[in-house]
């Protein structure tokens, strides 16, 4: 898969699915120049709620794309769980840990937010970069061969890129194409509605709590929403697994009413609903030749914990950057052997995690939500990716593979040195690397105790990729293995004392 300007292709890459994950992967590629259509099969983006929850990595991932100032705006801190039984109020607690932030993680808190906002300010973002979605575009088929991939629509029009990618959701049209089939389980055979819920004020379902309503047919949670118009997420249990789940919007006051003390007008709005039965499944292949899966298409999560859609926002984040460096930069095309490589095993990991989580609270355990599920531990120590030539250190001491952490850098932070499309050479309490590619940006810091003293390649996904006492040629042949040439005649360089 070599780096060329084929004329004959229409684009770079085509995207199937403008989810989160699809739309993370537009905006990564369209700042870094690489041409992508975006293609998605509704009318317009998807409306409801539905990943309500952005953890602390995650928004790591969205200050680099250049648009967490505007998550922040709209999304709040989870408020405290209240439980009721009928109309008294019964106790609250905090299902969500509260953690202060720190120098290495400024974002220590998951983030309220619904999907369908946090979309939007993808989407937006992506215009502003020049980016776009095509929609009502669906995908009907495709071909593939040593030169590019031929995407079909239903219209019958057909498509020509270098590349695929099926962001399109669980029942991912792309992976049935490819025949990857999904191992899984169901995790909870009952049925489950989730809506959005508009409340009028006045009601006994304040927006300072999470209100939770258990009954002997099934449990009823309402969280309400940022944005201060009186939307809540309803999430519901049944009982029975053979009930029938009513989603339109008189099924959902009737289910309400029954359970709540709310009464049918003071449930002013249903603007969306859905029901399921939580699964939890993994894609055999997270690659086929020329074609990848990310999100949902690949991995599907029960919501507890809120793993699925941070889950999916990372697999963009990895494969961006992999797309690039192949399509443009001539890396060669093993290193997007990497991508299921590092991403199988993390959503594998993630997958029991959340099934864990759902099944004790479906067991009536009060599991409170930590550091397990905010992500930034997750890395790729075992990557072929990864190289440490240092000697080895116990505890939790930095090791290539991890995640980077933030700190103080002049005048401002790592995490400013880092934002960008590019790669960052950190040299701490050493000396100074040679000259490097005009890609690479170079700092060097006296100390800094959470890394250590070494020299610290950060890959454009924020991980440290190459680790060493000092620069030398397993760094050179590393640079080589992501498409940098490791001597240049010129460096971006940057110190702090």
């Amino acid at each position: 898969m070599p780096a060329d300007t084929n004329t004959d292709r229409d684009t770079d890459v085509v995207i199937a699915g403008a989810g989160p994950t699809g739309l993370v992967l537009a905006l990564d590629l369209a700042r870094r120049g690489v041409r992508a259509l975006l293609l998605e099969r509704a009318g317009g983006l998807f409306p409801g709620s539905r990943g309500k929850g952005l953890q602390p990595r995650s928004q790591e991932v969205l200050d680099d794309l250049g648009v967490l100032p505007e998550v922040l705006a709209a999304g709040a801190a989870y408020p405290r769980m209240l439980a009721w039984e009928g109309a008294e109020r019964r106790g609250a607690w905090d299902m969500i840990e509260h953690s202060e932030p720190t120098e290495q993680v400024p974002y220590a808190n998951t983030l309220l937010i619904p999907q369908s906002r946090t979309q939007e300010l993808l989407y937006a973002r992506l215009t502003e970069l020049g980016g776009a979605v095509r929609f009502g575009a669906e995908l009907a088929g495709l071909e593939q061969d040593e030169d590019g991939v031929t995407v079909e629509l239903t219209g019958g029009e057909t498509i020509r890129a270098a590349c695929l990618v099926g962001a399109d959701g669980g029942r991912s049209t792309v992976r049935r194409a490819l025949g990857i089939g999904m191992t899984g389980e169901t995790v909870d055979p009952r049925p489950m509605l989730v809506a959005d819920v508009r409340i009028a004020a006045g009601a006994v379902t304040d927006r300072a709590h999470w209100h939770v309503w258990r009954a002997r047919d099934g449990g009823v949670a309402l969280c309400p929403l940022p944005g201060g118009d009186g939307l809540f997420q309803l999430a519901a249990t049944f009982e029975d697994a053979a009930a029938t789940v009513d989603t339109t919007p008189e099924g959902v006051r009737a289910l309400l009413t029954a359970r709540t003390p709310l009464t049918a007008d003071e449930i002013t709005d249903v603007p969306w609903a859905s029901d399921y039965r939580v699964r939890a499944a993994l894609a055999d292949r997270f690659r086929e030749g020329r074609v990848f899966l990310a999100g949902d298409a690949a991995h599907v999560h029960s919501p507890a914990g809120g793993q699925g859609l941070n889950t999916g926002v990372q697999d963009a984040y990895n494969l961006g950057w992999k797309l690039a460096q192949v399509l443009l930069h001539g890396a060669p095309a093993a290193l997007l052997d990497s991508y299921e490589a590092e991403r199988r095993p993390v959503a594998a990991e993630v997958l029991g995690l959340s099934t864990r989580l759902h099944r004790a609270t479906a067991d009536g355990e009060a599991t409170q939500r930590g550091k397990d599920v905010q992500q930034l531990g997750l890395g790729y120590r075992g990557s072929a990716l990864t190289v440490d030539t240092r000697p080895e250190t116990s505890g939790d001491a930095l090791r290539a593979g991890d995640r980077a952490p933030d700190g103080p850098y002049g005048g401002g932070r790592l995490f400013d040195l880092f934002r960008g499309p590019h790669f960052t050479l950190l040299t701490i309490g050493t000396t100074a690397p040679p000259p490097l590619p005009r890609s690479v940006r170079t700092a060097a810091l006296p100390s800094y105790a959470p890394y250590g003293p070494g020299v610290f390649l950060i890959r454009p996904d924020g991980y440290v990729g190459w680790a060493g006492t000092h620069a030398g040629p397993t760094l050179d042949a590393y640079l080589t293995a992501v498409g940098l040439t490791p001597a240049g005649p010129t460096r971006t360089e940057a110190t702090a004392a």
